[in-house]
């Protein structure tokens, strides 16, 4: 994580002092939720300045053996607080924006205006500029959320070559799963995740093409909304697929998700298809709404067994989610079991369905039009990246991971026949596919486990919901996957919260098998001095 010496003070400052204030210090963070955060400004236990204190002092405290984070921008976030601050003391609390004062990390291939850089993990980003935030960030702060700083990632968003560990990139090391160091953090939102699931900052954001806000929430232990396509806008965001690609919310809780959810909807002109056509989706009165508690009831579900519930007999994950299935029929919910999705085996193939090919033209077309738009970047192309992995083969480890993706991304040549074949075999698999069995079957939702129906659910754009489902006899964390139609995000609110609330699975790690880094921070030169010691939160 890059520290620059404005932060090396800060850090400093608040070791030493305790950081906070008192009324912070009485603030209980760990599993803080955006409510609670509300509850402790509105009666004076707490102050956005002394939250963003907080935060800021456990990721110096805890993030050093998780790598959750690549950047943070103390000055903006303690700036940003302070008018939070004087807003909390004239503004009445119902007139006060829905995220007011809610620190937040984004993914770092999410752009923002000022000293942030967004880099998808690359060395090869470092010292870029964005002239405006994106559009997820333009519509964060006019919520009134405080942005920290951005999230460890897969560099570029697990699209550089095959065989490259899950949350390793150049820039931000390799993201470490909280709760079994050993195990994946999954996937190219796993910083997010991780930051999240360690009480890192109140909410993060995250990105999806094909399984990257799933997979690291199910692994995490967290609740991951991945949004229809073109619910959020992907202006000022790197991303791999105009087809595929969404932003959303990654958070410890239903609730949570849904109101950062709700304040980055809508339309951008920047992305002004996608969102012009999700915007119809988008509830007039907003989706917190559907926070309810008895959403389960009624609701007629697909349990994908034959497809993806492969689990050894007698096995925690086999137990576990046969009792999930039981509490959701004793809640109201009509179990329709055995539903299986036709042609299941090509969806799952990236390179027989057409999503391989259509990615790698799309991601060069994406990239070459996000890098022309920044207003300052010591890159502006793909084979100028390409170029600079070449000259730093150590720094970005060429050895061993090389650039396949890349390489072969930049031998495309736009959407041709070649791609246009792609979207019309992946069209076809959508419509006989998911579409189909959901209507046939009339389902509200589909259910799978974790993340395994990511590329089913990612084809078509299609919304999920993940939620914490359990811990397997070795500790990793597992989840239940609630998906659907294109614009059926009310319904999945409702069973959603509903399970969440029934089950109430989600627990804090304990991070005790972390080796935790203290580091006494030194002059401006940056020389720095740390000691190792295990750390239990």
């Amino acid at each position: 994580m890059a520290v620059p010496p404005s932060l090396r003070r800060l850090i400093l400052l608040l070791l030493v002092a305790g950081g906070g204030g008192a009324t912070a210090a009485a603030f209980e963070l760990e599993e803080a939720t955006i409510d609670s955060i509300h509850c402790a400004f509105a009666a004076g236990e707490l102050t956005s300045r002394g939250l963003v204190e907080l935060y800021l002092r456990r990721i110096a405290s805890v993030d050093p053996a998780l790598h959750a984070v690549i950047e943070l921008d103390p000055d903006g976030a303690l700036a940003a607080a302070d008018r939070a601050d004087a807003a909390t003391r004239i503004v009445p609390a119902a007139a006060l924006p829905p995220l007011h004062g809610v620190p937040v990390l984004l993914k770092d291939n999410i752009a923002s205006k000022g000293s942030l850089n967004a880099t998808a993990g690359s060395l090869a980003m470092v010292g870029s500029s964005s002239a405006r935030d994106a559009g997820v960030v333009e519509r964060l702060r006019r919520a009134g959320a405080v942005v920290l700083g951005t999230s460890s990632l897969s560099e570029w968003c697990n699209f550089r070559g095959p065989g490259i560990p899950a949350g390793w990139s150049a820039r931000g090391g390799q993201g470490t799963n909280p709760y079994v160091p050993s195990a994946t953090p999954c996937s190219s939102s796993s910083g997010s995740a991780i930051a999240a699931a360690a009480n890192l900052a109140a909410v993060t954001i995250g990105t999806e093409t094909d399984g990257s806000i799933m997979c690291p929430s199910s692994y995490n232990s967290v609740v991951g909304i991945k949004p229809t396509v073109g619910l959020t806008s992907r202006a000022g965001v790197i991303i791999i697929s105009p087809r595929m690609d969404t932003v959303g919310p990654i958070t410890r809780t239903v609730a949570d998700a849904v109101h950062v959810l709700e304040a980055i909807v809508g339309y951008d002109p920047r992305d002004a298809e996608a969102t012009r056509i999700a915007s119809h989706y988008v509830p007039d009165d907003g989706y917190r709404k559907f926070l309810n508690t008895d959403g389960l009831r009624g609701k007629r579900l697909g349990i994908l067994k034959k497809d993806f519930f492969h689990f050894p007999s007698g096995s925690v994950q086999e137990k576990v989610f046969g009792q999930h299935f039981d509490i959701m029929s004793k809640m109201g919910a009509i179990l329709v079991d055995n539903i299986e999705i036709p042609s299941m085996n090509v969806i799952n193939d990236a390179v027989q369905s057409g999503e391989r090919a259509l990615m790698l033209a799309e991601f060069k077309l994406s990239l070459n039009s996000y890098l022309s738009e920044l207003a300052t970047s010591p890159v502006r192309s793909l084979s100028d990246i390409i170029d600079f992995n070449n000259k730093h083969p150590s720094q970005e480890r060429m050895a061993e991971f090389g650039q396949e993706y890349l390489l072969r991304s930049e031998a495309t040549n736009g959407i041709g026949p070649t791609e246009e074949r792609a979207i019309a075999k992946l069209n076809k698999l959508c419509k006989r596919g998911l579409e189909k069995v959901m209507q046939d079957n009339q389902l509200d939702a589909i259910v799978a486990p974790g993340a395994s129906a990511h590329s089913l659910l990612a084809l078509g754009g299609y919304p999920a919901i993940t939620v914490p489902a359990g811990y397997a006899a070795n500790g990793v964390p597992f989840a239940i996957c609630f998906g659907g139609l294109r614009g059926s995000e009310p319904k999945l609110i409702e069973i959603a919260h509903s399970f969440e609330q029934a089950t109430k699975v989600r627990k804090p790690p304990s991070l005790q098998h972390s080796a935790i880094r203290t580091c006494n921070y030194g002059d401006e030169s940056g020389h720095f001095f740390c000691s190792l010691y295990n750390f239990q939160l």
